[in-house]
């Protein structure tokens, strides 16, 4: 009993110092032997048969030599960034995004196709069969694909496996097996704020507090604490859209009158010159009428902001389809926030993503990469 005992132990040793060592690398993308030995406290043949078998099995790899300090040059040991990959699939009302992910979150291959969601089994076909051609189109080997992660515009609830509420595609309780069924490779569902504001935090380094602000074509969000995704006792948390901005208001998707999504989604912005593209061209070269929209949309925007900020007192992540085209009014946006900030610090909490382009494919594609990196060993 003991000596078995103590064989399942030091394997369980083995496989962490394994992880510990291939973390650091994957962390820090350019070491040494020696800094890794000195920083992770163990013995130099331990680090020395951890990196023969992370070499072997295609995880790492020798890239170079540090220049000489007087002694023999050390090799720069550095993770192979596409020794695995993984898919990510945004799903929204009018279109799908598929993107290709490397395991240090580079996106190698993107497309975006113009198709309106639906309930019938034709379009859950043609969605694998899109996903198969982009695969095959790529030239990505089925052998190193970690997973499919997917991220869809509602509550997902993991527990009964169903889309739980959907306003942008007018659903409730739909079963995620639908997907499944045509979809390749293991799957994994998320909603589509959660998963842009996962890439964001990510970026971060997966530290602080911090609310993502999604406006893309309806409004959510994500909120973090300490780094880590706070869901809700519902899985509901975020839907910063649904909060009411506006008594009596104009009428949301959901039912309710006044909702901020009826006054910050893209849309309000794309209906002006038929794309955010051509709005934002054409406020940069002073058109009137896209001025006039930009100032009340941002009357609305502050609202919400500011009550965010009050609630959580953390930095606020603007998002979504109109986030990718804020940089440029960052200064404005900041601002404006800090006339209403009753605290000292000015505006400074308002920041632009990260990501310009299919956040929430990354996040959800994102998913299998941890997972990955927690499971070496």
């Amino acid at each position: 009993m003991t000596a078995s005992f103590q064989s399942a132990s030091g394997m369980d040793i083995k496989k962490i110092n394994k992880n510990q060592i291939y973390r650091f690398i994957y962390k820090n993308k350019r070491t040494s032997k020696k800094e890794i030995a000195d920083i992770l406290n163990m013995s130099m043949p331990t680090v020395l048969q951890n990196i023969k078998s992370l070499v072997d099995e295609g995880l790492v790899e020798e890239v170079g030599a540090y220049k000489s300090t007087g002694g023999r040059k050390a090799k720069i040991i550095a993770p192979v960034v596409d020794a695995r990959k993984a898919l990510g699939l945004d799903i929204t009302r009018n279109h799908v995004s598929i993107i290709l992910v490397d395991l240090m979150g580079n996106i190698c291959r993107h497309t975006r196709i113009v198709k309106p969601f639906r309930t019938d089994p034709s379009y859950f076909q043609e969605l694998g069969a899109l996903v198969d051609a982009f695969i095959e189109e790529g030239g990505a080997s089925r052998d190193t694909l970690l997973g499919l992660g997917v991220s869809l515009p509602g509550i997902v609830d993991e527990i009964n496996d169903t889309l739980a509420f959907s306003y942008a595609v007018q659903v409730r309780g739909f079963s995620l097996a639908e997907f499944r069924k045509n979809l390749p490779h293991p799957c994994y569902f998320i909603n589509d704020a959660n998963a842009a504001g996962l890439a964001e935090i990510r970026n971060l380094g997966n530290e602080g507090t911090v609310v993502y602000l999604s406006l893309s074509n309806s409004v959510g969000g994500a909120i973090f604490y300490d780094g880590k995704l706070y869901h809700g006792q519902n899985d509901r948390s975020g839907e910063f859209g649904h909060m009411q901005i506006i008594p009596d208001g104009k009428r949301c998707d959901c039912g309710k009158l006044g909702c901020l999504n009826a006054y910050c989604s893209a849309l309000v912005l794309e209906e002006v010159k038929g794309s955010l593209k051509e709005f934002f061209d054409s406020l940069e070269i002073g058109d009137k009428e896209c001025e006039a929209v930009w100032r009340e949309y941002l009357d609305h925007l502050a609202l919400i902001w500011d009550s965010l900020r009050m609630a959580f007192d953390c930095d606020i992540i603007l998002g979504g389809c109109v986030g990718a085209y804020l940089e440029n009014y960052l200064e404005l946006l900041q601002k404006r926030a800090g006339q209403t900030d009753i605290f000292p610090g000015g505006g400074s909490y308002i920041k632009t993503c990260s990501y310009n382009y299919e956040a929430s494919a990354l996040g959800a594609a994102l998913h299998y990469i941890d997972l990955f990196i927690e499971q070496v060993s």
